[in-house]
């Protein structure tokens, strides 16, 4: 299957690519990023055939609909990764809250965050077509704080791969930080920036897009590629546990072949959102795709008004530091799909000039006949935790935005798969202010404590582990520096 770019071809980057080409790659013409041409059609047969399957086998088959350009050993050898999560069997578990209420519990990987359900896997790919090439890569990574964890557990001492994680100091919890700074691989590079996350993430792009940076890496044999959810690597993975929800709710008799449900998503760069949409596309019963933001609610204004307007537009640090975001790199992704290249490209032309765009009114009816968005604030989040623990469910700050959607945009009375990006243990002391309602600053240690105790909740031992662990890495820099300490560390 080819792959093609969202804002045109630029008459010097190739018009359609390979799969191994657009994630070694992930920087498109003009700025844009890669989409595949078409999507494979799946349809009740195929969820039918893979009732009686594992995640693995569903990857499998999922990724050989896209016809990817990677040999059959390798995606198994990548999808083998899912063998070290909780349960093997099931590393995306459903779980029933309430009669229509579900949670897929994305969290039981090696970082206790959604992010490893794709970076596992894709880490392990782009290491052997990498390794297979005799290519040397940079890795860049830029983190709200599961993304960086997550990437560097994935290319640890991977041979050929170096990883340079960009994170904003103050922006990330103590336990994503330390999951950072305490990596040991000898090929990691954990970089600390005075800004927010959209500051890390643009860095990022521009040093994709720079041919000056590439011409310096390459003079040290070296190329480059990313990690974010800017590479359809990272996507084409966050597609597979939209089916495995489904089928979780097929195999416990809670709906039939065919019929709708809810996706809920806590939104920050949409690709966990752009999943939904594409597993839609492919034939998956989806009624509708509901967004929740916190108080950075850009996402929430693009769906309800049409608008994207980042002018006198200051990023709010929030409960829920992963969705603490104003520049969403996957609506471009859903633009394309709707509109075009032609119109994909002015907008997001807009976006860059003018830190604005207003769709059409037809373009916003399409935007609204797929999502459906809300949001919520810090004091909804802390209570929602209280109250769902009362009724003996513990949730962490971002999946808490997603009862809000549950509770005011289901417009019929359809099942509602939430996703759950994050385990508690990774926001514990908010998650205690929660519970004893007050803003009192815990240490993340103590909050752990005192929540396992009182409530009889597992800590898992990677999670114990970073505290006692040796801090390896304690750069921090002013955005301005972030090239030259990148060239420094290769």
């Amino acid at each position: 299957m080819s792959f093609i770019e969202t804002r045109g071809n630029d008459g010097i980057k190739p018009k359609e690519v390979e799969f191994s080409y657009a994630i070694l790659n992930p920087s498109a013409s003009f700025g844009g990023l890669y989409i595949p041409k078409e999507l494979p059609n799946l349809g009740a047969d195929f969820l039918q055939n893979h009732i009686d399957k594992s995640y693995k086998e569903l990857a499998f088959d999922i990724l050989s609909a896209f016809k990817v350009d990677i040999k059959d050993e390798d995606l198994k050898i990548a999808l083998d990764l899912y063998d070290q999560f909780d349960d093997k069997n099931n590393p995306s578990p459903v779980v029933k809250v309430k009669e229509n209420l579900f949670v897929n519990e994305q969290y039981h990987g090696p970082t206790r965050a959604f992010k490893d359900m794709a970076l596992q896997p894709f880490g392990s790919i782009l290491s052997s077509i990498a390794k297979q090439r005799g290519e040397n890569y940079l890795i860049l990574a830029a983190t709200s704080g599961d993304t960086g964890p997550a990437a560097l557990n994935t290319f640890k001492n991977k041979e050929g791969i170096k990883v340079a994680c960009l994170y904003p100091v103050g922006g990330t919890s103590d336990v994503q930080r330390l999951q950072m700074v305490t990596e040991d691989g000898k090929n990691l590079k954990v970089i600390g920036i005075h800004g927010n996350f959209d500051d890390a993430q643009n860095a990022l792009k521009n040093l994709l897009a720079s041919e000056t940076f590439k011409e310096t890496l390459n003079t040290k044999g070296t190329k480059l590629s990313a990690a974010n959810s800017v590479n359809f690597g990272r996507i084409i993975f966050q597609i597979v546990y939209h089916f495995w929800s489904y089928l979780e709710l097929l195999r416990e008799n809670e709906i039939k072949n065919g019929e709708h449900i809810y996706l809920t998503v806590p939104s920050g760069n949409f690709g966990n959102a752009l999943g939904g949409y594409y597993a839609k596309k492919m034939g998956l019963p989806v009624e509708k795709i509901l967004i929740t933001s916190n108080a950075n609610n850009v996402l929430t204004s693009w769906i309800n008004d049409g608008v994207y307007d980042l002018n006198n537009k200051e990023l709010v640090l929030t409960k829920s530091p992963a969705m603490d975001i104003l520049k969403s790199s996957n609506i471009e992704r859903i633009m394309y799909e709707m509109f075009g290249s032609e119109r994909t490209k002015e907008l997001m032309d807009e976006l860059s000039s003018k830190n604005c765009f207003r769709l059409s009114d037809n373009e916003k009816s399409k935007l609204q006949m797929e999502f459906s968005a809300t949001f919520s604030d810090d004091a909804y989040g802390l209570n929602t935790i209280k109250t769902y623990l009362e009724n003996g469910y513990l949730m962490d700050p971002h999946t808490a935005t997603c009862i809000k959607a549950y509770e005011t945009l289901m417009a019929k009375p359809l099942k509602n798969v939430i996703y759950s990006t994050a385990e508690w243990t990774k926001f514990s002391p908010s998650v205690l202010n929660a519970l004893n309602s007050d803003d009192v600053k815990y240490k993340d240690i103590d909050a752990l404590e005192v929540i396992s105790h009182k409530y009889n909740v597992v800590v898992p031992q990677m999670v114990k582990n970073v505290f006692e662990a040796e801090i390896l890495h304690t750069c921090e820099i002013d955005i301005k520096n972030l090239e030259e300490e990148i060239v420094k560390f290769l």
